[in-house]
Formats: structure tokens, C-alpha cells, sequence
């Protein structure tokens, strides 16, 4: 596959997120932020999780040029697209978030200063989730932290609502409620031929995508059972959130 053919399909899929996350720049640099401020400017390493074709973890290897990132996703054709689309500091690895015992050869045993999460996370149930987070305060160092940015909604009803409420007020001034969605992305890529070794690679069973829906507060709750001294978030717009937990 050549990169121009990757280049293409990774600015779709952030024009198709942009669709559900009309600020998702702004919250990418929310997270780098978050990442700068806990490991300064020496060498360091970031994991980041549910990479997909790495869109998170190219822009934290260009705004943060010491840093190593590697990004996990159990999607071989995202991870495809990302590799022709990433730059050297940026290595990723095949692993299902939802059983995250990673041998040691994945690169994965850690200690890491740093993961991040976007748009991903909501996708696993509760107790895979409270698994995951487990595995993070394992590797994490001490005074690491796990920055995980995405649709959590604040936990009351009426406040639920009206935040839903104020982010697709936010995606209509921001005009990408149009832009091409989820599905569309899949169905036209399944017809470039190009990609066909990606696409037999993929598994046969689809990657189950049913929300947890738990609250940002139910997070925060899971990740200090794990082994988080604090979390909280540190941005807010509407029911989209980045959560901060320090090991």
C-alpha cells in the first residue's frame, strides 16, 4: 500500500470522528498538554490505547519529539494504515484491549510515564475495562498518568441530556454533522482494492462495538479501585471529557 493511499484514508477517518467529536484537535492538545506537563521535556514513553489508524499517536510524536510512542489496537487494517501513516517514533502493536495480559515481547511490560486513550475506551464492558485499568497501574511509574479523552457523560439525568444537547449544538456550528459517518468510512473502504490484504487480515467475527455508557465519575471510581491516587477531569465540552489519573 503506498503511504499516499494511507494519507487519504486516515484524513477521512479524522473528518468521519469529527462528525461525533467536532473539537477533537482541541481535545488532541488537551491530551498533550496533559502529557508535557507530567513528563517534562527528557525521553519518555507514552503507550496509547485503541490507536486506530494512529491518529493520536502521530500528533503527540510531533508536538512532544522525545517522547516514544507505542499505540495498541486489536484492528490489523487500522494498524496497517497507521504504520504508512506514522513516523519512526511511533510503533504499533496488535492487542484486544479487552484481555490486556501483554507477553513482554509486545513491547507492552512497561514502565511507561505516560497512556492515553480517545474516542476508544467506551467500547469495553465494565469489567474489562476495571481489568484494563488494573494493567495500567501496574505500568505505569509512580507519578505516571493515564489521560483518556471521551464521551462521558457527567451521571445526572438532566444535566446528561443537556450536555448531550450541547454538543450537537457544538457539531452544528461547527458543520461537520454531515461529514461522512462510521459506517460510510467501512463501506468505502471495503471497496478499494488497494487495501484488500488489510481487509482479509481483519478478523471474521466484527470487533464488538456496544457502549458501556458508564458516567465520567464511574471512571474515575474504576480507576482508583485500580490503583489511581487521583483522578479527575481536567476539560469539559458537552458529554466529552479528558479524564486524568495519576498513578
Amino acid at each position: 500500500m503506498q503511504g499516499t493511499t494511507a494519507q487519504r484514508w486516515v484524513r477521512r477517518w479524522d473528518a468521519q470522528q469529527e462528525r461525533y467529536v467536532p473539537d477533537r484537535e482541541e481535545r488532541f492538545r488537551v491530551v498533550i498538554d496533559v502529557v508535557r506537563a507530567a513528563v517534562g521535556t527528557g525521553p519518555a514513553s507514552v503507550v496509547d490505547l485503541g490507536c486506530g489508524p494512529g491518529s493520536l499517536s502521530a500528533r503527540l510524536a510531533a508536538a512532544l519529539p522525545r517522547v516514544d510512542v507505542v499505540g495498541v489496537d486489536a484492528d490489523p487494517l487500522l494498524l496497517g494504515l497507521g504504520a504508512a501513516n506514522t513516523g519512526p517514533r511511533v510503533r504499533l502493536v496488535q492487542a484486544d484491549l479487552g484481555y490486556p495480559t501483554w507477553p513482554d515481547r509486545t513491547g507492552l511490560a512497561g514502565p511507561w510515564d505516560a497512556a492515553v486513550s480517545s474516542t476508544a475506551l467506551h467500547w469495553l464492558d465494565p469489567d474489562s475495562l476495571a481489568a484494563l485499568y488494573r494493567t495500567l497501574a501496574e505500568r505505569l511509574r509512580p507519578g505516571g498518568v493515564f489521560v483518556n479523552a471521551d464521551h462521558m457523560a457527567p451521571g445526572m439525568s438532566t444535566v446528561d441530556t443537556i450536555a448531550a444537547a450541547v454538543r450537537e449544538a457544538r457539531t452544528a456550528r461547527a458543520g461537520t454533522g454531515n461529514n461522512e459517518d462510521w459506517a460510510q468510512w467501512w463501506q468505502a473502504l471495503g471497496e478499494d482494492t488497494e487495501l484488500a490484504p488489510l481487509l482479509d487480515g481483519r478478523p471474521a467475527t466484527p470487533i464488538d462495538h456496544t457502549e458501556n455508557e458508564l458516567t465520567v465519575g464511574q471512571h474515575a471510581e474504576l480507576l482508583r479501585a485500580a490503583g489511581f491516587t487521583e483522578a479527575a477531569p481536567v476539560w469539559q465540552f458537552g458529554d466529552d471529557h479528558v479524564l486524568v489519573a495519576v498513578r
